[in-house]
């Protein structure tokens, strides 16, 4: 397999980290480019239930190397429980095995208190984050003030760093009326955290760069998805990173030259979570779905807003991200619909469009143009190959493909590993 991206085509949650696992296997380095601890990748393997944050799918593969380029941003205590609990369920973590670059910045306490602070004075502008930190992490990068990994190499540098940080963090949190952080328990746990931390820093720009010299296979794991993009998504209700596949390439300073090709992960249907414009919305399929103990968020346990699929959008991602080929996933979620709808364009103020609109306002004013397909009315999770699945489900993956733009690749039936077909 060669160099490849994957990056997610709606609002997240689409089972990137289980194509991530499954193309792992003809890869020899699996790359994170942007995003924090909001991501959440859920992959199921031998029956065993992995839920990553921080760390690359491909660590559960003993002899693939992992790394967390400069785009990303790192809890140094998020990612040490992470590993922690890896390690407990036997995942085979070191420094010979994941790496981690010197060049990333570091998400702390006060970046987190800040996080829920600004969101809580947004009131009923709420955007929904994670809570994580994320956006006050990269607003102190753009601004020039973070702390990066690199920092954490020197003891007595990393406490005066800390210090002024914090304490000029909290003199907002306090104008504002929220408890300000304890400044000496930040530099303790941190101080504490980089110990641990401190053997897998590297240049990771030099590694990703040397490996493809030496004609080394690279998967890019996107976080989030396009529509969460801070410059391409539904802003202002987006991460605050470049979620889309051009991320993947300043996140981890690797060339667009050497990328052969893009894959976009999308479900079946549509799914976002948080607030923030969903034109497909619909509560039939969201109660569907949930009593089906599907849609619940990995990282916040919250349930997923759920709607029909929008080729709308569906159709800009691929065009943003410059997608090869497709991975859709929980085409089994569909199963026991007797119709299935697709949008496949909107109405806005009496006028038919078929791009999404750059305003919230007039997102939130647009009427899906629905098309509807017969539903193929049985279970398909144990389909072992492509020609396994009935004529019904052929057809809507050949029109899903068409009105998106590009074709479907790789199809998941299910959430396990095994239940992963090859289309073309």
């Amino acid at each position: 397999m060669s160099n490849t991206i994957i990056v997610g085509l709606q609002w997240g949650d689409e089972g990137k980290g289980k194509i991530v696992d499954y193309l792992t296997e003809r890869s020899d380095v699996v790359a994170r480019a942007q995003g924090g601890s909001n991501a959440g990748h859920t992959v199921i393997s031998g029956g065993t239930k992995y839920v990553l944050h921080l760390i690359p799918s491909g660590i559960l593969w003993p002899e693939k190397k992992n790394v967390i380029g400069n785009g990303v941003v790192i809890d140094p205590l998020g990612l040490l429980a992470e590993i922690a609990k890896l390690r407990g369920q036997g995942v085979s973590i070191t420094p010979e095995n994941l790496f981690i670059s010197e060049h990333a910045h570091l998400t702390l306490s006060y970046h987190r208190a800040l996080d829920k602070a600004r969101e809580k004075q947004r009131g009923e502008n709420a955007i929904g984050t994670t809570g994580r930190g994320i956006g006050p992490t990269y607003a102190d990068k753009i601004e020039r003030q973070g702390l990066r990994v690199t920092d954490l190499r020197d003891p007595a540098k990393l406490a005066y760093e800390i210090k002024w940080r914090a304490e000029l963090h909290n003199l907002e949190l306090e104008a504002a009326g929220f408890p300000k952080v304890d400044v000496d328990a930040v530099v303790k746990e941190i101080s504490e955290a980089a110990e641990q931390l401190r053997p897998h820093i590297v240049n990771t720009v030099v590694y990703l760069n040397k490996a493809l010299a030496e004609g080394k296979r690279v998967l890019f794991e996107g976080a989030q998805g396009s529509y969460l993009d801070i410059d391409h998504g539904t802003y202002p209700f987006v991460t605050s990173s470049n979620t889309t596949a051009g991320g993947a390439c300043t996140g981890s300073g690797v060339s667009p030259r050497r990328i052969d090709q893009v894959v976009g992960v999308a479900k079946a249907y549509t799914t976002r979570v948080g607030g923030g414009p969903f034109v497909t919305e619909d509560e039939g399929i969201s109660d569907m779905l949930h009593d089906m103990g599907r849609e619940f968020g990995a990282t916040t346990g919250r349930a997923r807003r759920c709607g029909w699929l929008d080729a709308v959008l569906l159709n800009y991602s691929v065009m943003v991200n410059g997608c090869d080929s497709l991975a859709i996933t929980n085409l089994d979620g569909l199963d026991g619909l007797d119709t299935i709808k697709i949008c496949t364009a909107y109405t806005l103020d009496g006028k038919t469009i078929t791009a999404p609109p750059a305003t919230i306002a007039e997102i939130e004013r647009c009427v899906p143009v629905y098309e509807e397909h017969p539903g193929w009315k049985q279970d398909i999770s144990g389909a072992k190959k492509y020609d396994d699945l009935p004529p019904l489900a052929k057809a809507y993956l050949s029109r899903l493909a068409e009105l998106a733009g590009a074709p479907v690749s790789l199809l998941g039936v299910g959430p396990a590993r095994e239940q992963t077909l090859v289309v073309s």
